[in-house]
């Protein structure tokens, strides 16, 4: 299992290096010259961003003092997406690359083409042909005044004869040496590649400014069968994937309180990944949660990464913080049944979800609201007629096209579906994991109103 592991590591690195060495190609070797100072500050970038970006990650799974994390990690997370949006604008870029090649031939050729044509000037009349011979003066001398015995010499700078008899002008000095011009390879190549960094650029500046602001607020109505008139309307924020950590601290926490209590809801449903860390490191950065508010109470459920930084602690947390942990439990609100089943990563450690625990003995009359952190748990909440499952973990892609990748682990990447008589929300998250950045999958806070359809 080790070798096995070890050949796929070694095939990933390969692979990235490989990528990495053709953008380097494209955006530094194509358009600098070689020993200049451009093409050795691009080589540094290429190779200091994929360590940093490999340290950073190896920090934080490694449990790295918290100092040496939130060093490594501004730069090395915020090299993964740019990478990959360099990768995709250079690809981009070859299929503009051709036709950038034509148009500029095309330039040169009809500049070449204008040239002597309709510029309003006579050509020059062709010499006339001179008599062989210097021209004679008076006696003794001939035209330029030498004496007779310099004849037969000619003076410095005196035109030669062609074979046909025509002088031949005296050759031009030689133009200074200097840079020289670049070809229409190099302008194209510097072309594409300045418009592929200023595309990735730009959009990694933007999904990183979209997240640091904080999430925004969606607001989804979801009709129930089974719940009564009296909840009509009722109010559940539903917040997932915060993912506190070396880069979203304790000022990030407190915008996703203040955008969650401004919403003014009736229950708060935190379906997990919290943290990126330990207590000990980020129990302060947490501790603004404190002050979520809602009139039936605040709830949580663990994610995966509950589990990666130590869920047993994070659960004792969150109940001093004033969340209500639902591990494999459900409770009764007036109007229909709250459960919660832990996330499935939980079995590394004997305690996965137990929906029979969650969920068996209940009234069936009952609307039932399911907390669960990964969509993929909604068949067994399908079997064990759940009207309504809460999720989060798949951060709606994160980053385009991650979109793609999460659709094929994932029955619904983000927003509302329906599979037989359950309903399925999956939230995109507040925050992000690994970069603070987020492409085509913006954050969010969702308030579901739930609706009753019955008299």
């Amino acid at each position: 299992m080790v070798i096995v592991f070890a050949l796929v590591a070694v095939a990933v690195l390969a692979v990235v290096a490989a990528l990495h060495w053709y953008v380097w190609r494209r955006l530094v070797r194509d358009t600098t010259r070689a020993g200049g100072t451009a093409r050795r500050a691009g080589t540094a970038v290429f190779l200091a961003g994929p360590a940093l970006m490999t340290a950073a990650l190896v920090a934080e799974r490694s449990g790295a003092p918290f100092w040496l994390q939130r060093t490594l990690a501004w730069p090395g997370f915020l090299w993964m997406p740019l990478a990959l949006y360099l990768l995709l604008a250079v690809l981009a870029g070859e299929a503009v690359r051709p036709l950038l090649h034509r148009a500029l031939r095309r330039r040169d050729r009809a500049g070449g083409d204008r040239v002597g044509e309709d510029s309003g000037e006579e050509s020059p009349a062709p010499p006339r042909r001179s008599p062989v011979g210097p021209p004679l003066g008076p006696p003794g001398r001939v035209a330029d005044g030498r004496p007779p015995e310099t004849r037969g010499t000619k003076p410095p700078g005196t035109p030669t004869l062609a074979a046909e008899g025509r002088p031949t002008a005296p050759a031009a000095p030689a133009a200074p040496a200097g840079n020289p011009a670049p070809t229409r390879r190099l302008v194209v190549s510097r072309i594409v590649a300045g418009a592929a960094a200023t595309a990735a650029v730009a959009a990694v500046g933007h999904g990183t400014y979209g997240v640091l602001r904080g999430p925004r607020v969606k607001r989804v109505t979801v009709p129930l069968t089974r719940l009564p008139r009296a909840a009509h309307g009722f109010r559940i924020a539903v917040v997932s994937d915060i993912h506190l950590g070396p880069i979203l601290g304790r000022d990030f926490a407190q915008r996703v309180v203040d955008t969650v209590n401004a919403t003014q809801p009736d229950l708060i449903a935190v379906v997990g990944d919290l943290v990126d860390g330990s207590v000990k490191d980020l129990g302060p950065a947490a501790a603004p949660l404190a002050r979520l508010s809602a009139r039936h109470g605040a709830y949580f459920v663990t994610g995966n990464h509950e589990y990666f930084s130590g869920a047993e602690q994070w659960v004792a947390q969150v109940r001093t913080l004033g969340l209500r942990p639902l591990e494999n439990a459900r409770t009764e609100l007036p109007y229909f049944d709250l459960a919660g089943v832990n996330d499935l990563q939980g079995e590394s450690e004997g305690r996965g979800p137990d929906f029979d625990k969650a969920l068996a003995g209940r009234d069936a009359a009952r609307a039932c609201v399911l907390l669960a952190h990964q969509p993929v748990q909604i068949h067994e909440a399908v079997r064990h007629g759940v009207d309504l499952q809460l999720s989060g973990h798949t951060h709606g892609g994160q980053l385009w096209p991650g979109s793609i990748v999460a659709a094929a682990a994932n029955p619904t990447v983000a927003g509302l579906d329906r599979y037989g008589d359950t309903q399925l929300y999956v939230t995109r998250g507040a925050g992000a994991w690994g970069p603070p950045t987020r492409v085509g999958a913006p954050s969010d806070v969702t308030v579901i109103e739930l609706a009753a359809t019955r008299a």
